[in-house]
């Protein structure tokens, strides 16, 4: 066999689809109900790396109104808890509209989560349940009068995250979406109500 011939070959092998030289294998096939786990699985990685989110809410005219708060880590459904002063703006935007969304971004992954839902009140019996020692400073755990603890619980759960193969459309920039609200036998059926 001549050189021409064995480089000929030789490039055969190298450009030939398969298992040799690294060639990536075939992906397995994942079921709707493990993508939806990998997916969640992967959003609560990220929102626990990232300590502050973004919380939004209606505002009085209907423009969306956007502040940093410092929640409670989700579990494992991730419902989060969200702790404010009674007399600030939020209260009265969640009593007229309960619909909120926490943006969360872990800059060590580049990745973001989004959680769409509503925010419940929690009463004062059941806030001790649900607190940070972050909080004493601002939210004294001896006065539950003194902050409104806010239940939010998502209906939808938007992720981006390139790190773990969930880049997004590559056309249209949507991120993987999880509906929490349809039941696919996976562990996150939500009935939400509407307003």
């Amino acid at each position: 066999m001549g050189a021409r011939s064995r480089t000929a070959a030789l490039l055969a092998l190298l450009l030939a689809p398969g298992p040799l030289l690294g060639a990536q294998e075939k992906p397995r096939s994942v079921s709707p109900a493990q993508n939806r786990e990998r997916v969640l699985g992967i959003a609560r990685q990220i929102v626990s790396g990232a300590r502050f989110c973004t919380m939004v809410t209606i505002g009085d005219l209907g423009q969306p109104q956007a502040r940093v708060v410092d929640p409670l880590d989700p579990d494992p459904a991730l419902v989060v808890y969200v702790a404010t002063n009674p007399l600030s703006r939020k209260v009265g935007e969640i009593r007229r509209d309960p619909r909120v969304t926490l943006l969360y971004f872990d800059p060590a992954r580049s990745a973001y989560v989004t959680l769409i839902g509503r925010a419940d009140e929690v009463p004062n019996p059941e806030k001790a349940a649900h607190r940070k020692k972050d909080w004493d400073a601002f939210f004294p755990a001896d006065k539950p009068d003194a902050y409104i603890l806010y239940r939010i619980v998502p209906s939808r759960v938007e992720v981006v995250s390139a790190k773990d193969g969930l880049s997004g459309d590559p056309a249209t920039w949507r991120p993987e979406i999880v509906d929490l609200t349809v039941s696919d036998g996976a562990a996150f059926p939500r009935k939400i109500e509407e307003r």
